[in-house]
């Protein structure tokens, strides 16, 4: 039997790698959307992570509700296990964004499987952003729009604001999912936009789409369809849409590469210039955006000058062959940087996937109870894996860790807190982890902005908290602190 998972996270960051959840809470439904049952819990907060000022001003967990709850590791195992139920599909409020991939990092740090939920037993993922944003363009009526400074909001609690949806106040993350519920059974009332819309997620489906849709072009490398792309990064202001074409799939990354049209600077492209002249959005089959046919009833909110630029693109492109191969050629074979010294934590796309003997050891790490688990430590060879094990184990049972396994966890916490830049523990992008001197900054800078005296609060005991964390030595070179 397939359900709907309608969730949501409240976390204590953004960066994907490093953060973690703070609050998590679920509504299974049947495919109707009636209600079968609800998931909700707080989560503690791991010894090495810190928090972000702005992540604490937004949902408002504080410190003190942050130190109680679950461990993480307990958590992402629940969390793991509601999402991997048979027939689960897994769906949020830009969930595909932010929320799938938070999750992705968690489960792999945690040891366990990171994408089953996106495939395995009939389990399959939706997000309701991208859905909301076709209602909002082809089915207005069904709910009111929130405009600010003349433009379309799309927010999730502006969308519950000005529809009176539900009670409650946003970013508590059983708030959160209740709204997205409620948007949902409006949708469906439109049950034939509601199945065709839903539908995009299944990659099947999504290819056999692209192909119905017209050639605009024909290269070496074959023939390129063209759509109209609808995706929420295009932006209200371009009605979050553009004209594209279809480059081709990427060769080694599971992504397609679409050209955008409506562009000012695509005839001035040469074969050094690519990187600066096009625009290009990336997509995986079965994830937005949406690629529509151009037909008149979707072109509504195309300007007939971004349609004259669209065509005039299209025609410089045929008429400069060898440019066109080269910018084809150009996105097939792009590769990401790889940033050299990504932190284990990070390393989710960089490392290969486990063989199926690590995943049977996973399985047995986590069956085993805590003081058995660090004797399992000694049988693992792959040393990405032995290190995530001694990271779990002293983030959950610190008590438990060996003499030298303990050494090993306290200089990796000196390591996580330090300030310096030559010390710094990066993640897949090159991006740093928050370090509490970052973040004892980043306090300084709010406290300059127009606060209520929860958000003072707020950020009050987590300066505490984080002044904890350093030396003194630290502390009287920062005047203020």
């Amino acid at each position: 039997m397939q359900t709907f998972l309608f969730y949501d996270i409240e976390t204590t960051g953004l960066n994907k790698a490093f953060d973690q959840v703070l609050q998590f809470a679920a509504i299974r439904t049947d495919l109707q959307l009636r209600e079968l049952k609800r998931y909700e819990f707080k989560v503690k907060l791991n010894p090495d992570v810190v928090p972000s000022p702005q992540a604490l001003l937004t949902h408002r967990i504080s410190i003190a509700e942050a130190s109680l709850g679950i461990s993480e590791y307990a958590a992402i195992q629940q969390i793991h296990q509601i999402m991997n139920e048979p027939g689960t599909i897994s769906i949020g409020y830009n969930t595909l964004g932010f929320d799938d991939e938070f999750l992705r990092f968690a489960f792999y740090r945690n040891l366990l499987p990171p994408y089953t939920h996106q495939y395995a037993n009939e389990c399959a993922r939706i997000d309701l952003y991208p859905i909301t944003i076709m209602f909002h363009l082809f089915k207005k009526n069904i709910l009111q729009w929130p405009r600010i400074e003349n433009e379309t909001k799309l927010k999730l609690e502006l969308i519950n604001t000005t529809n009176s949806l539900v009670n409650g106040r946003a970013h508590d993350a059983m708030v959160d999912v209740e709204i997205t519920l409620a948007i949902a059974k409006r949708f469906m009332a439109e049950q034939e936009m509601w199945d065709y819309l839903t539908s995009y997620f299944n990659k099947q489906i999504d290819e056999a789409r692209n192909a119905t849709l017209p050639v605009g072009l024909e290269s070496a490398y074959g023939k390129h369809h063209e759509g109209l792309m609808v995706l929420g990064k295009i932006g209200a202001a371009y009605y979050f849409q553009a004209p594209v074409i279809l480059l081709g799939n990427h060769a080694v990354y599971k992504n397609q590469a679409w050209l955008r049209l409506d562009t000012d600077a695509l005839t001035s492209t040469t074969a050094d210039n690519i990187a600066v002249t096009t625009w290009v959005y990336r997509k995986k089959l079965g994830e937005p955006g949406f690629v529509l046919p151009l037909k008149d009833r979707f072109l509504n909110y195309l300007t007939q000058d971004r349609l004259a630029m669209a065509e005039k693109n299209k025609a410089w492109l045929q008429q400069h062959p060898e440019v066109f191969k080269q910018i084809v050629e150009y996105y097939r074979d792009f590769m990401y940087t790889v940033e050299p010294s990504t932190d284990i934590d990070a390393s989710l796309y960089i490392n290969t996937f486990w063989t199926r003997e690590e995943n049977a050891f996973c399985l047995q790490f986590h069956r085993a109870p805590p003081a058995e688990k660090v004797n399992l430590i000694a049988k693992i060879n792959n040393p990405t894996l032995k290190q995530l094990a001694v990271r779990l184990i002293g983030r959950n049972y610190p008590e438990l860790l060996t003499d030298q396994l303990k050494q090993e966890f306290t200089d990796y916490l000196a390591r996580v807190n330090s300030d310096a830049s030559v010390n710094a523990v990066m993640d897949f992008k090159g991006k740093p982890r928050l370090t509490p001197q970052a973040a004892l900054m980043e306090i300084k800078t709010l406290r300059d902005k127009p606060l209520d005296p929860t958000q003072t609060q707020l950020l009050d005991h987590l300066e505490s908290f984080l002044l904890d964390k350093l030396p003194q030595a630290w502390i009287q070179t920062k005047p203020g602190f």
